[in-house]
C-alpha cells in the first residue's frame, strides 16, 4: 500500500483563511521566542529570528501563530512576570521588531496572536513599585491584593493559599504588609475588582490591536478574580497549574464580566479592514484550567471569548476508551455554547507528547493524525512536528523554572519544564543545529541531527513531512476541520474508528498489537504503514500506534 503524501501549498489556500469565523477550525502554531530561532547570536531567541522563520511556518500549513511573552520583564518566570506591557524586551529586539513580524506574518496569510497576562505582573511593574514606596493605605495597593498578616504581630501570612510554585502564596514587605502571588514572588496579582485595573488592560489590548494583532492568548483566564474575603483553603494539599481543583482563586464566576468587556472591544476591531491586516475576527483564547468540560465553556458563550484550550484532552492518556470519552465531553460541551472545540497536544508548560504518551515516536505521530483529524481547531507546539522528544538530562545549572528553583520536590509544580523549552533543531549535526550562530541558551541533545527541519524535508518519512501532509488536507479537505460531531464506528478493543461528515473516516490503534480492519475506503495519509493492501474494502492490518485517514 503506498501512502498518499501531499506536497504544503506555497501559500494559505482553501476554506478557512481569511472568513469571519476563521478560528473554528484554525491550526495554530505556538512559536515560545527564547527557544525558536535567534536573530542576533546571543544564543536567544528572538523576534528577528521569529520573522525570518515565518516562511518556514507558512509551508508548513499552520493558519495563526501564537507568540509567548516578549513584553519587557525581568525574566523570573520566562516573561511571564511582565514590567511593561507596550514595551519589548531587549533579549527579543524592539517594538520595530514586532510592528515587522505582524507586517511580514499578514503578508504570508498567516495571523498573529500574542499572549496577554492580566492575573499578575512583575514586581518591577511601575505600579508595584509605586505601591511599595508609599506604603499601607496607599490608592496603589489597592491595584493589588495587600493585606495585614495574621498572629500577634502580623508575623503570619493572610490566609493558607499557596502558590502553585510551592510554598505561600503571600510575601510580606519590610513595612508589615503582606501581597498575594499566586506564582512566584516576583509575580504580584492585580486586584480585579480595582477599575484602574480594568481600564488598563483595555487599554494594552487596544494598543496591540491597534498593532495589527490577531487576538490574544490569555495567561491563566481562570484566576482574575479571587472568591470574596479571600478564605482559606481549608487544607494543605499542594497546587499544581495544570490541574482541575475547586478553588477559591481559579474559575471564579466573576470573570465572566471581564470577558464580556474584552469582547467588546476585539468586536471593535471585528472584521478589521485596515492595509495590512487580514480580515475576520479578532479572537480572545483562554487558558482556563476548570473542574470539568462544562465550566470551561462558560467562557465561550456568546458575548465572551472565542476558544479555551482542552486541557481535559491533552490530561487524557493514550488509551482508546479515555480518548473517546475525552472527545465526545469536549464536543458535548462546546456544542450548546456554539464554540469550536479545541485540541491540543503539547506546549511550553507540559512535557512533550513524544515522551508523554510513552511508545515513542510512532505513538507521537499516531497522537498527532488523531488530534488533527477531530472537529474544530487544533494548536501546535513547536518543534513537535520534528517528533522532538522531552529532554530529562538537563543539568541541574542551566535550568531555570522558577519552579524547580522551589524545590521540585515540595512544589505544586515538577520544576522541569525546561525539558520542553529546549531550541528547536534548523540544521546541521552538532548543537546548535542552525537555531543561530552563539549557542542556544539551554543545551540541545547531541543526536538530534536527524530531527532538524532539514534533515527532514523532502523526506517522506519524516515526521515534519506527515505534518505538512495532513495539514495541506485539512485545508481541502470536506471532512477535515469544522464541525461539532463524530460518528463513531464499530472497531476492536483498543481502536477508535469515527467518521466525519465530508467523506472522512479515522481510524487509530492504541493498543501495543497489530489490529484487523477492513478498510472503510482509500488511503489517504497515515502515520505508519498499514502492513496489509488486498485493494479497497480488503482487510487490512492497523500496526500498533497507528492513526489513518480514509477517503470514504
Amino acid at each position: 500500500m503506498t501512502q498518499q503524501h501531499y506536497a504544503a501549498p506555497s501559500a494559505p489556500t482553501g476554506h478557512r483563511p481569511g472568513a469571519t469565523g476563521w478560528w473554528r477550525d484554525a491550526v495554530i502554531y505556538q512559536v515560545y521566542p527564547r527557544s525558536f530561532a535567534d536573530g542576533n547570536g546571543d544564543g536567544m531567541g528572538d523576534l528577528e529570528g521569529v520573522r525570518s522563520r515565518l516562511p518556514y511556518l507558512r509551508d508548513l500549513g499552520v493558519d495563526a501563530v501564537w507568540l509567548s511573552p516578549f513584553y519587557a520583564s525581568p525574566q523570573a518566570d520566562a516573561g511571564y512576570d511582565v514590567a511593561d506591557y507596550r514595551a519589548i524586551d531587549p533579549m527579543f529586539g524592539t517594538l520595530h521588531d514586532a510592528d515587522a513580524v505582524i507586517r511580514e506574518a499578514h503578508e504570508l496569510g498567516l495571523r498573529i496572536i500574542v499572549d496577554i497576562v492580566p492575573n499578575h505582573c512583575s514586581d518591577q511593574h511601575a505600579w508595584f513599585q509605586r505601591a511599595l514606596r508609599e506604603g499601607p493605605g496607599s490608592a496603589l495597593r489597592e491595584r493589588f491584593h495587600f493585606r495585614p498578616g495574621k498572629g500577634t504581630d502580623g508575623e503570619l501570612p493572610p490566609n493558607d493559599w499557596e502558590s502553585i510554585f510551592g510554598g505561600p502564596a503571600w510575601t510580606r514587605v519590610p513595612d508589615g504588609e503582606w501581597y498575594l502571588h499566586l506564582f512566584a514572588p516576583e509575580q504580584p496579582d492585580f486586584n480585579w475588582e480595582h477599575p484602574a485595573v480594568q481600564d488598563e488592560f483595555r487599554s494594552i489590548l487596544r494598543f496591540w490591536l491597534d498593532l495589527g494583532v490577531d487576538g490574544f492568548r490569555i495567561d491563566v483566564a481562570h484566576g482574575l478574580v479571587k472568591a470574596a474575603g479571600l478564605p482559606d483553603m481549608g487544607h494543605g494539599d499542594q497546587l499544581k497549574l495544570l490541574g482541575n481543583q475547586v478553588l477559591p482563586f481559579f474559575d471564579q464566576d466573576g470573570v465572566h464580566a471581564i470577558y464580556r468587556s474584552w469582547r467588546a472591544v476585539l468586536d471593535e476591531y471585528s472584521p478589521s479592514l485596515r492595509p495590512g491586516v487580514l480580515p475576520g475576527d479578532r479572537i480572545g483564547v483562554a487558558e482556563a484550567w476548570t473542574p470539568s468540560a462544562d465550566r470551561t465553556a462558560r467562557y465561550l458563550r456568546p458575548g465572551e471569548l472565542h476558544q479555551a484550550f482542552n486541557f481535559h484532552y491533552l490530561n487524557t492518556g493514550w488509551d482508546a476508551a479515555g480518548l473517546r470519552e475525552a472527545i465526545d465531553s469536549s464536543l458535548d460541551a462546546m456544542r450548546p455554547v456554539g464554540a469550536p472545540t479545541t485540541w491540543v497536544l503539547s506546549n511550553h508548560d507540559v512535557v512533550r507528547h513524544r515522551t508523554r504518551l510513552g511508545g515513542g515516536l510512532h505513538r507521537a505521530r499516531a497522537a498527532a493524525l488523531l488530534m488533527l483529524a477531530l472537529p474544530g481547531s487544533a494548536y501546535l507546539y513547536q518543534g513537535e512536528e520534528l517528533g522532538l522528544p522531552e529532554v530529562t538530562d538537563l543539568p541541574d545549572e542551566v535550568r531555570q523554572d522558577p519552579a524547580f528553583a522551589r524545590k521540585s520536590g515540595e512544589s505544586g509544580q515538577d520544576g522541569l519544564r525546561d525539558g520542553c523549552r529546549v531550541p528547536v533543531p534548523w540544521s546541521g549535526d552538532a548543537p546548535p543545529y542552525g537555531f543561530g550562530t552563539g549557542g542556544s541558551w539551554l543545551p540541545q541533545p547531541a543526536d538530534w541531527a536527524g530531527l532538524t527541519v532539514r534533515a527532514q524535508t523532502g523526506d517522506p518519512s519524516s515526521t515534519l513531512e506527515l505534518y505538512r501532509s495532513a495539514l495541506a488536507l485539512r485545508r481541502t479537505h470536506p471532512g477535515l476541520g469544522a464541525g461539532d460531531a463524530v460518528e463513531w464506528l464499530d472497531a476492536p478493543d483498543g481502536v477508535l474508528a469515527f467518521r466525519r461528515p465530508g467523506g472522512l473516516v479515522c481510524t487509530v490503534n492504541t493498543t501495543d498489537a497489530p489490529a484487523r480492519l477492513t478498510a472503510p475506503g482509500k488511503l489517504l495519509l497515515a502515520s505508519r504503514e498499514p502492513a496489509e493492501d488486498e485493494g479497497e474494502f480488503a482487510v487490512f492490518s492497523l500496526p500498533a500506534d497507528t492513526t489513518v485517514w480514509w477517503e470514504a
